[in-house]
């Protein structure tokens, strides 16, 4: 049997009806998550700030905010430039160490988790973890692939923003035309 060739010298060995067969009938064994990590050579207390203070966070992620997050308070964060907003539930703070909330989006709320973890020479290694993503399996795996993307994004701004003073304008730019674009 031949097999289908993939290139670089990858072939599946099966017919080509075979592998359709196969690809059709993909099933997820657990849901998916979007994760995103990234150093930020910054120590932690002024990380974990960037994200509770809205007057830093609108300079590198959203353009406004209702407030600062702090426990069990109910925000909502806009994207002035897609006239786009989200509904926000704190769920927990930790100090220096983790921010846990719910948020409205994809039109179902799913939870963001912050891991602030002290890193060698006083920086700060961030893990952002976006669950819960809910739907048929193809917009769930959608869902979480365009929040791991949108999750490094707000990283990368982030660490230009402490590291540099830079303002990236990255989630603006991502999308020039608006977020329904291509």
């Amino acid at each position: 049997m031949a097999g289908v060739e993939f290139g670089a010298g990858v072939t599946l060995s099966c017919n080509l009806k075979e592998y359709l067969e196969i690809m059709n009938d993909l099933r997820l064994a657990k849901v998916p998550i979007a994760k995103a990590e990234m150093l930020i050579r910054k120590p932690v207390a002024e990380v974990f700030e960037a994200f509770v203070d809205p007057e830093i966070t609108k300079r590198f992620w959203f353009t406004k905010s209702t407030g600062r997050l702090e426990a069990n308070r109910h925000l909502t964060w806009t994207w002035e430039m897609y006239n786009h907003s989200v509904q926000v539930v704190v769920k927990a703070i930790e100090v220096n160490k983790r921010i846990l909330i719910d948020w409205g989006n994809y039109g179902s709320m799913t939870a963001v988790e912050w891991i602030f973890a002290p890193y060698e020479n006083d920086t700060t290694y961030v893990t952002i973890i976006n669950s819960g993503f809910q739907g048929e399996a193809d917009k769930v795996v959608s869902d979480a692939l365009d929040s791991k993307g949108g999750f490094t994004w707000v990283l990368a701004g982030l660490k230009a923003l402490l590291e540099h003073d830079i303002e990236l304008s990255a989630i603006a730019d991502a999308f020039p035309e608006g977020p329904d674009q291509g």
